[in-house]
């Protein structure tokens, strides 16, 4: 039985767990889907997976071992029935844990867009019977365990940097310029920078006046490979937290792949101050590089 299926007669078997993730949904949906990451969130506070199958498809096995904090393994095995890339999975499971009451039920997960760019991820598990669901909540903590892994997912989610790759019908010399000289910076990018030099130890700084708060930025250059990357740490005066922002450049012909990455956003805190929630940043990258620097590169080679 799936969502769309459900009923009121299945009210006294279901459990439903939803949590609003302030990251886009293809962001939340690899983190679901990629092994590398499941393993990093899944389960409550405390317990370790580990992932023996995961064929996320229709038909495909997924088989994990569950570890709580005392060392008490929870073996599951669940089939997939539906997987809509990148709104919804569905699954039947079986598991539990040595002399304890086995589980089986089938779990609906429904990723959904809201606010723009966040996700609301719904859990929906429906048991065979009422007390089918009984014994999962008391013996396996089922809802706050649903609770504590979507907090871990949230934990995961914001310490995910944030990529933006586009190419830009410009060549490499071009794009490398229009990101190290500090008039061109001006023209496409922040505010005034104080200065401006593609040399590691180089600390320049702007400032950006938003929603009536003025915001100080810091920057100090790390990394430079001439034509190739560039990074700097990048810090909120009287604000916690230090960033990355790295730009690297890919010749590809007589066009340019850039892959911009700004990583560490979670050290701002953002869950106390919702103007360095994550969605602020891949709104703003996504129009400076995508938008404002390609047009920029791209009108002057015309």
């Amino acid at each position: 039985m799936t969502t769309n299926n459900l009923s009121e007669n299945t009210a006294d078997r279901e459990i439903v767990i939803s949590r609003v993730f302030d990251a886009p949904r293809e962001l939340v949906w690899d983190a679901w889907t990629d092994p590398k990451q499941v393993v990093q969130w899944w389960g409550p506070r405390g317990f370790t997976t580990t992932i023996e199958e995961m064929d996320v498809r229709p038909g495909g096995v997924w088989k994990h071992v569950m570890r709580g904090p005392d060392g008490t393994e929870f073996p599951n095995k669940s089939i997939f029935k539906e997987v809509t890339k990148p709104e919804r999975i569905v699954y039947s499971l079986g598991g539990g844990k040595k002399g304890a009451p086995g589980v089986h039920f089938e779990t609906t997960w429904t990723f959904e867009i809201v606010e723009g760019n966040k996700t609301r991820l719904t859990i929906h598990h429906v048991f065979p019977s009422a007390e089918d669901r009984e014994t999962v909540v008391k013996v396996y903590g089922a809802i706050e365990g649903g609770k504590q892994c979507l907090a871990r997912l949230g934990e995961q989610l914001a310490q995910t940097p944030v990529v933006i790759e586009r190419t830009f019908n410009a060549p490499i010399e071009m794009v490398w310029k229009a990101i190290t000289d500090k008039d061109q910076i001006f023209k496409w990018s922040f505010g005034d920078l104080t200065g401006f030099k593609p040399e590691v130890g180089f600390k320049t700084e702007f400032s950006v006046r938003h929603n009536e708060k003025d915001f100080r930025h810091l920057l100090t250059i790390t990394d430079v490979v001439p034509g190739r990357k560039l990074a700097y740490t990048w810090k909120y005066a009287g604000h916690p937290g230090d960033s990355l922002v790295t730009y690297e450049l890919f010749p590809e012909g007589d066009k340019t792949r850039i892959k911009l990455t700004h990583s560490g956003l979670e050290t701002f805190l953002p869950e106390t101050n919702p103007d360095y929630a994550r969605g602020n940043f891949v709104m703003g990258w996504t129009s400076l590089i995508g938008t404002s620097l390609k047009d920029f590169v791209e009108k002057a080679v015309n």
